[in-house]
This record gives structure tokens, sequence and C-alpha cells, in this order.
């Protein structure tokens, strides 16, 4: 069995994405890591240049800009990069540059690779996600945050990423998958307040829609991550290559986790995912079979 690690990073070092800690989380489970580099500002390349490891395979690319507004050429470039693994490989394990997944993890997910190896009915391999908001103590705790997701498909290039690449699909359809025991954890949200607050602006105009920019216009305060539903306190420990990130952070966010922000729909349907571990009406970028 083979399996190949691919992602996409385009200025990794403006935007301080934890492209390294990212790449290296996943490089004990894969044989090979595909690393498509955008054209970048900064020198990115060297950045991942820096990684000591014999498995990474750098591949260029130049983002078509245009394509910008609403995250498609995110799934322009992922899909590249997939493109870009070898032939036979089995596996193909994407890694956004902000995720990291927790070594823990690393035995579940080769074992249930191996396990679904040799079932053709299953197409994708689906994590659970811990997203943190504001610093490494907080984690989403609503509707408001996806909390599963596709993260290792098949090599079957039939199979292209959707939209602004959070999921896949085939023939225009949502994969067969199963749901393994593991999760993918997500730091795009925690960022000192000045960078937080740079990134939605970059966000606001290139990405996001009328709405989003507007409201950065109309604002000239720094990010204050006073602007969640509902959070609680991480109280798992972090991937080992991120400690020295974690060590060096340099801001304090104080955060109250008992403020919940719901509408009475949405706390009903909170009250019911937090008792039964269901999360109804929810949208779903997979089939689990």
């Amino acid at each position: 069995m083979k399996i190949s690690g691919f992602t996409i990073i385009r200025n990794a070092i403006i935007n301080d994405y934890p492209a390294v800690e990212a790449i290296t989380s996943i490089l004990p489970v894969v044989d090979e890591m595909i690393v498509a580099i955008g054209k970048s500002d900064d020198d990115t390349e060297g950045l991942i240049r820096s990684i000591s490891s014999n498995k990474i395979r750098i591949v260029h690319s130049e983002w078509d800009l245009s394509q910008l507004p609403g995250g498609r050429v995110m799934a322009l470039e992922t899909d590249k990069a997939f493109h870009q693994i070898s032939p036979d490989s089995d596996w193909a394990f994407y890694i956004q540059c902000d995720e990291l997944v927790h070594e823990k993890y690393h035995p579940a997910i080769i074992e249930s690779c191996k396990k679904y190896l040799s079932d053709s009915s299953v197409f994708g391999l689906v994590f659970n996600y811990v997203h943190f908001y504001g610093t490494y103590d907080y984690c989403g705790d609503s509707r408001r945050w996806y909390n599963k997701e596709i993260r290792i498909i098949r090599n079957d290039k039939r199979i292209y990423s959707f939209r602004d690449a959070q999921g896949f699909r085939m023939d225009g359809k949502r994969l067969p998958s199963k749901l393994i025991d593991a999760s993918v954890y997500h730091y795009g949200w925690v960022k000192k307040p000045e960078l937080m607050d740079r990134k939605l602006r970059t966000l606001s105009t290139n990405w996001m829609g009328r709405a989003m920019k507007e409201k950065m216009e109309k604002s000239e305060a720094v990010f204050n991550y006073d602007e969640y539903d509902s959070l609680k306190r991480f109280k798992g420990t972090h991937p080992s290559v991120m400690q020295k990130r974690i060590s060096e952070k340099n801001w304090e966010v104080d955060l109250d986790v008992t403020k919940k922000r719901f509408t009475f729909k949405k706390w009903v349907m909170y009250v019911i995912e937090k008792a039964t571990g269901i999360r109804p009406f929810t949208f779903k970028n997979y089939k689990i079979i």
C-alpha cells in the first residue's frame, strides 16, 4: 500500500501559515509529499525546503488570481497537486497548510487505509475536525464550524476538488466514504489580532462576498476575536510539531466560554447535538456508507 500526501501553498510567510508544521504532521503516514507552491511574494519555497525530508517533492504553479472570489482558485490548485502524485499510489492524503494531524492518530489512519484498500465501494476517508479560535486554548463549539470532512481519497483521477477545496466530488456526486477515528486540527483562526485583521481584510477583498467586504471597509479596529457564538476550552494536547510555535505565542486572548449567542432554533440544535452527538440538517461534503 502506498499513500501520497499533497497540499498547496502560497505566501506562507506573509500570512504566517503553519505550513511546515502541517506538512511535517503527516510525513510519517505518507510515502511521498507533493507540495504545490504558487508564485509567492515571499520565500515560501525556501521555507518548504527547510523541511528535512526526502519524501517532499515540490512542484510550481501560478495561481489564476481571477479565480479568487469564492475560493475557486483553491480547488483548481488542489486538482493540480492531486494530479502530480505518483500513479502507483493507492491513497492521496490532502492537508491544507493551516491544518495538522496529531501523531496519536497516525496508527488509526494507516490501519484505516489498509482496511478499506480492497473495498472498491470506498472512495474517501472522513476525519473529525477541531477548529481552534483566538489562541491554542479555545476551540469552536457550534454548528458554525464544520465537524467532519474528507481528507484521504483514492488515487482516482475522476475525483476532483469541490468549490473552495473543502471537499471532493466524482461525476458531480459526493464520495462514498467511511468515517475514521482520527481528527484534523485546524489553526486558521489562531493568529495575533493584527495578523487576523490583515487576513480578514485580504479575504474580504479577494475571496468573500459583498457583505463581508463592506463590513471590513467600515471597520478600522484591529480584530478582537469577540464575534463567536460558542466556544469551549481545549483540554487535549496539540501535535508535537506545533509545540515550538505554541511556545512562541506572544498575545493573549481571554474569551468567555460560558457566553452563548444563538437564535432559539440554533440553541435547540446545539442542545440536540450535545446530548446525542447528532448534528441535524447539516451540509455534508461526503456520503457515509
